[in-house]
C-alpha cells in the first residue's frame, strides 16, 4: 500500500486532488483506493490535509496518514504547518514552488519541485493547482497512469473544466518526466 497527504488551504482542491487520484486508482486503474479529508471547523484559506491510499488488496485503515511515502504541497507557505511530519526516510515530496534548492536544503529526502502556479496560471487562468501536483505525482510515482487520471478528471470536473485540467494534468506530467 501506498499512501499519500496532502497539504493545501481551504478551497485549493486539495481533497478533491487526492479524491480524483483514488478514482484514478480504482475505477479506472484496477486497484484499491480511499481518500478522505482532515479539517475542522476551518474556513477558505485555512491549512487543510487531504490523504489517498491506493493498494492492490482491500483498504480497511480508515486512520489519518502519520507516515506518508508521497507529500504533496499545493502551496508552499504551508511547510512549518506539518508538511515534514512523519517523513520516512524514502518519502518523496512534491512540492508547488519555483525555488527548489531552498527546500533540498532542508530535508534529506527526495524533493521535487513544479511550479504548478504559473502552468496552471497559463492554461486555467486560475492559480488552481491540485489537478497540476496530481500529475507530477502521477509522474514521479508511476502508481497511476497518465491515462487513468485523465479518465478520472473526466469523471469528476464539468466537460469544459475536464478538458483544461487534462490539459494541465499532461503538460507536468510531461515536465515532470523529462526533469
Amino acid at each position: 500500500m501506498i499512501e499519500i497527504r496532502w497539504h493545501g488551504r481551504g478551497g485549493q482542491g486539495s481533497f478533491t486532488a487526492a479524491r480524483i487520484l483514488g478514482a484514478a486508482a480504482s475505477v479506472h486503474g484496477g486497484k484499491y483506493a480511499m481518500a478522505f479529508p482532515s479539517f475542522g471547523p476551518e474556513r477558505r484559506g485555512a491549512p487543510v490535509a487531504g490523504f489517498t491510499r491506493i493498494s492492490d488488496q482491500k483498504i480497511t485503515d480508515r486512520s489519518e496518514i502519520i507516515s506518508p511515502d508521497y507529500v504533496i504541497v499545493l502551496d508552499e507557505t504551508l511547510w512549518e504547518n506539518g508538511v515534514t511530519n512523519g517523513l520516512k526516510e524514502d518519502t518523496v515530496l512534491i512540492i508547488n514552488t519555483d525555488k527548489p534548492e531552498k527546500y533540498k536544503k532542508l530535508v534529506s529526502n527526495k524533493v521535487v519541485a513544479v511550479d504548478a502556479t504559473s502552468i496552471a496560471l497559463d492554461i486555467l487562468g486560475l492559480p488552481i493547482t491540485n489537478t497540476a501536483m496530481m500529475g507530477a505525482f502521477v509522474a514521479v510515482s508511476g502508481h497511476v497512469s497518465l491515462e487513468d487520471a485523465k479518465k478520472a478528471i473526466d469523471g469528476s470536473l464539468k466537460p469544459k473544466v475536464a478538458e483544461k485540467n487534462k490539459k494541465l494534468i499532461e503538460k507536468v506530467y510531461e515536465l515532470v518526466k523529462g526533469a
